[in-house]
């Protein structure tokens, strides 16, 4: 058994011989042809075309082996490398293989078309000199995953190579560096390399990532299946047997449950129709005929030849009683006759919490100023003094003396000229603060500086007057002065000299021959010039405050019962704002010079647009009793009103600019503390406010 194998090999040395002689041969024409092709190819096309036709005969040659002189058919190729593959399989299968599969597996791929042969052709060129079989060496395990579950090298995405035809790279890698491109090999030397790789017809060259993948004998496979028109897996079967699932012996109820269509329907109506046609029931020639529905109603024949009612009666009229005079009543909820308005966490900041208090003052604190950069706080009380305090630290920084009840303290607007005006009985003093730096205070030094005046005629009424003793100008006055107020430019103020109780009496009997003296109540003073001026207007009533307008030249004087409004230049009246309350106390001027407040002794706070109305646009009823001072902020949509009911309230005013929208008010905090309050001012630039007391007590309320 062991012999006879020997002898098949010893007799089939010669025909391996013959098939060596055969190979060296087509070998070496194939050599030669290539070698014309590679030469007239490099002189006709550039470096990439080349590459292209270098490729497709090297690929035809090793898997076709070489091709005849005259234009020889693939099939004559194919013819000598079945023979060969058919000795490759005797040697094969005398190294212990299989003979069998392997004949079947050469005759599957010689049938086909190139591709289909990869098998025989990667044994065909597996073989070395030496009549060795591909499968004596190495064999190495292969993947059975896909290049597309396999995650690229370069990392590029779309852009075409193109643009990386002139770099030293072709793209980036995951870790962001770059691929280098590889050295190419010159047309020959890639030819030799695939004349000695037997498996070079495998491998595809992979411009994307600049590499050479080689197929597997798998994937050689699944293509030529897909090729010749077949399933890309062989165990697939596409006319596998047909598997009922269902069984059918037995069942109750039919798959479909559609309903029936409508033509059976149809056909079931029209069938009884054309019974009862048939039958008589129904009849196309008889009409019936349609009687007449109109009748005399006022005919004088019986009731029984008429149609219709023979009497129509005339309706009831309705009895008198108690249904008909009951009042109806209208059900409305109280809850939706408020207005709606913002919650108070959306109008912040504004102040609630006492910070600060401001101690020193012996009597009842009546009025302060906060100076124009927010440092500094200004205060006046019955005790006759003036203090002046640093805001952040409450330390008192200057003290005045002055002998007299202090009504009204008001800061200049400059900041550059931080003078203060003081009001204490008949005299009105204009201080140095010395809060400035000393150009400021040379400045005020010589805008202070009052030369010894001529005697005029007004010289008994007032009189301007250096006064040495607290370091600044002494205006007299003939009466009681209760209010100063400065113009926004800093050069003229405004003081108020209300009427005593014998003057009163007589303006009440003797009318407008009074009035025409209360002209004198109101001065307006011009610092530079030292010159004083009474109003040229005629103003009825008593006048209880003053104030100027923040940005024109308007001047706004409050009486008892309502506000008239002045224009400077013009001299003449403008507007008559009318409160509709039994006292006005007090008025503040909006920022933006469109709108006012006014507080009044019986506890109401009037808001007045003055581009809306001479009317309140809103009266509020907060404070039951007398109220002593009103405020409004600089920048922040914020005022306030202080009462003799020891409380403070603040309140959420926004101006729109839109004209057609109105402003919005809203009651944000109750401010309490103090035994009376007295005055209230908010500071320049921060959303605080303070409050001077009768307890002889200043409070800083922060937000």
């Amino acid at each position: 058994m062991g012999t006879n194998p020997r002898k098949e090999n010893d007799s089939d040395k010669p025909k391996n011989e013959t098939g060596k002689k055969k190979v060296q041969k087509l070998k070496a024409k194939n050599m030669e042809e290539t070698l014309k092709r590679i030469e007239e190819a490099e002189a006709a096309a550039d470096s990439s075309k080349i590459h292209r036709s270098f490729r497709v005969p090297t690929i035809v040659m090793m898997k076709y082996g070489s091709l005849s002189e005259d234009g020889g058919s693939v099939s004559e190729s194919g013819s000598d490398q079945s023979k060969l593959s058919e000795d490759e399989d005797v040697v094969q299968s005398s190294d212990g293989d299989n003979p069998t599969g392997a004949c079947d597996e050469d005759n599957d791929h010689s049938s086909g078309d190139g591709v289909i042969e990869a098998d025989d052709g990667d044994n065909y060129h597996g073989e070395d000199s030496h009549g060795e079989s591909d499968d004596s060496r190495e064999v190495v395990e292969e993947s059975d995953s896909s290049e597309d579950e396999v995650a690229p090298r370069n990392t590029v995405g779309n852009v075409p190579l193109e643009w990386y035809k002139d770099e030293e790279h072709i793209g980036y890698d995951l870790a962001g560096k770059k691929i280098k491109k590889k050295e190419r090999q010159s047309k020959l030397d890639s030819f030799l390399a695939s004349v000695d790789d037997s498996k070079n017809w495998r491998k595809i060259y992979d411009e994307y990532n600049d590499e050479e993948v080689e197929l597997t004998k798998d994937e050689t496979k699944l293509i030529g299946r897909l090729l010749k028109g077949k399933a890309p897996h062989a165990d697939f079967d596409p006319y596998a047997p047909y598997v009922d699932w269902f069984k059918w012996d037995g069942a109750k109820h039919p798959i479909s449950n559609a309903p029936e269509p409508k033509k059976t329907f149809h056909s079931f109506k029209v069938l009884r129709y054309v019974r009862a046609i048939r039958k008589g029931l129904i009849k196309f020639d008889d009409k019936p005929k349609e009687e007449s529905r109109l009748y005399a109603l006022w005919d004088d024949s019986s009731s029984a030849e008429r149609q219709g009612l023979a009497y129509i009666p005339a309706p009831k009229p309705k009895l008198p009683g108690v249904l008909a005079i009951r009042s109806q009543f209208i059900n409305i909820d109280p809850e939706s006759l408020k207005p709606k308005l913002p919650s108070r966490k959306d109008l912040k900041p504004y102040p609630t919490t006492c910070y600060l208090e401001y101690k020193g003052h012996k009597g009842p604190v009546m009025t302060i100023s906060t100076e124009p950069t927010g440092q500094w706080i200004a205060s006046g009380s019955k005790d006759g003094t003036v203090r002046i305090w640093e805001v952040e630290t409450g330390r008192c920084l200057r003290i005045w003396d002055l002998g007299e009840n202090i009504d009204q303290v008001a800061w200049n607007p400059l900041p550059e000229l931080p003078m203060l005006a003081v009001a204490a009985g008949h005299d009105v003093f204009i201080l140095n603060t010395r809060c400035g730096s000393d150009e400021q205070q040379k400045k005020i030094e010589e805008l202070l500086h009052v030369e010894p005046q001529m005697a005029t005629e007004d010289s008994g009424q007032y009189d301007w007057g250096q006064d040495d003793r607290h370091g600044g100008i002494r205006l007299k006055h003939f009466k009681t002065v209760t209010k100063v107020e400065w113009h926004r430019k800093g050069d003229y103020l405004s003081t108020l000299m209300p009427s005593d109780i014998l003057f009163r009496a007589m303006n009440a009997l003797i009318g407008s021959v009074c009035s025409i003296r209360e002209s004198r109540s109101v001065l307006i003073h011009q610092l530079s010039k030292r010159l004083t001026q009474r109003i040229p207007f005629k103003t009825k009533g008593i006048p209880v405050s003053t104030a100027f307008h923040p940005t024109r030249s308007i001047f706004f004087t409050a009486t008892k019962k309502d506000v008239r409004v002045y224009d400077l230049l013009k001299q003449k009246l403008i507007k008559k704002l009318e409160a509709g309350v039994r006292e006005i106390s007090s008025i503040a001027i909006h920022p933006g010079g469109d709108n006012a407040i006014v507080g009044s002794r019986d506890g109401k706070l009037c808001w007045f647009d003055m581009d809306l109305s001479s009317r309140p646009y809103r009266v509020l009823r907060c404070h039951p009793k007398d109220i002593t001072g009103v405020a409004y902020h600089r920048s922040y949509p914020l005022f306030a009103s202080c009462s003799d009911d020891c409380t403070t309230y603040v309140f959420h005013g926004m101006v729109y600019s839109d004209l057609n929208q109105n402003p919005l008010i809203v009651p944000l905090e109750i401010l309490r503390g103090h035994s009376r309050v007295m005055d209230c001012k908010f500071h320049p630039r921060q959303p605080w406010l303070f409050t001077a007391g009768a307890d002889s007590l200043i409070k800083l309320y922060c937000h």
